[in-house]
């Protein structure tokens, strides 16, 4: 056992002109559920195929499950399920067949387990890939992965695309499974109301850089906006992290992360006279930690 199932450090790809990922290090705790979210193009596909050997790294190191990537890699893949961005299956394959195509590369296939999952969710055996939904497609790479009885669950965009109705059979499913073996969930979306349900952990990826990463109650309750009379001109050392600042008129609008009510008396320390708090929903404060990395005065 390990503190982390997924750990990298100062990891570095360039593929060419124009993006990078650079200095990224990441650590993802052992059972948590981790929504890695990002504007679409912000570096989360390229990442996942870092972690999982699809890409070579040409700096930093890698660790899963701990093993060291890439020189244990057959070990790591053995106990990690993926669902890539774009459906990986033979389509000529009819669903039994790809159930029993895909079952024998691992060892801890639960066969009975897949076939509760294809009856649940109202799979016909011998259905051709070919013919099947999008949201059917994404309903069986999701039983493919869960019965592998994976320790690590790395999903790219599972979700996108799908209705509704199908959004919540797969989360679901994958939720019980969660629950059942206490597998690490790593989660690439650009859905964010989607991951505030079943996420504890969330890291923002912005340009090929991990801006944030926190758990999931401080980001939903630890961003705040705040509207301020006679805010000091020089911050210095603060019991937050101020995000950004703006001038409104007489007034200015401060975003902070890590905030707690006993905070306002920092304001008053420095002269200045808080006039509203505003809570912030989930999308909202990702947009502003966007913002914040965006700009000129960004470290």
């Amino acid at each position: 056992m390990t503190e982390f199932a997924i750990e990298t450090q100062d990891l570095q790809y360039r593929p060419g002109p124009g993006f990078e990922i650079r200095d990224l290090s990441l650590r993802v705790r052992e059972g948590a559920i981790y929504g890695f979210l990002g504007p679409n193009g912000a570096g989360k596909t390229t990442t996942i195929q870092l972690l999982l050997g699809l890409r070579r790294a040409q700096g930093g190191s890698i660790r899963i499950l701990g093993r060291e990537a890439p020189r244990e890699l057959p070990r790591i893949l053995s106990a990690t399920g993926y669902v890539p961005e774009r459906p990986h299956l033979y389509t000529e394959f009819t669903v039994a067949q790809a159930i029993r195509y895909h079952g024998v590369f691992y060892t801890r296939f639960d066969w009975a387990y897949a076939e509760d999952l294809r009856r649940g969710f109202r799979l016909p055996p011998d259905a051709r890939l070919s013919r099947l939904s999008k949201g059917e497609v994404g309903k069986l790479l999701i039983l493919l992965v869960l019965a592998q009885r994976p320790d690590l669950l790395v999903l790219d965009e599972p979700t996108d695309g799908l209705d509704p109705v199908v959004r919540r059979d797969v989360l679901t499913a994958l939720l019980d499974f969660c629950a059942q073996r206490a597998a690490t969930v790593f989660i690439s979306s650009h859905l964010i109301h989607e991951l505030e349900r079943i996420c504890d952990w969330i890291g923002v990826m912005d340009r090929g850089r991990l801006t944030a990463e926190l758990p999931m109650h401080a980001f939903k309750n630890g961003i705040k906006r705040i509207r301020l009379a006679r805010a000091p001109s020089l911050v210095g050392d603060t019991p937050f992290t101020l995000v950004s600042r703006e001038a409104t008129g007489l007034d200015e609008v401060w975003v902070v992360r890590g905030w707690q009510p006993p905070m306002m008396q920092w304001f008053q320390g420095v002269g200045a006279e808080v006039l509203e708090v505003i809570d912030l929903d989930l999308e909202e404060g990702f947009v502003e930690l966007l913002r914040a990395a965006r700009s000129p005065q960004a470290t």
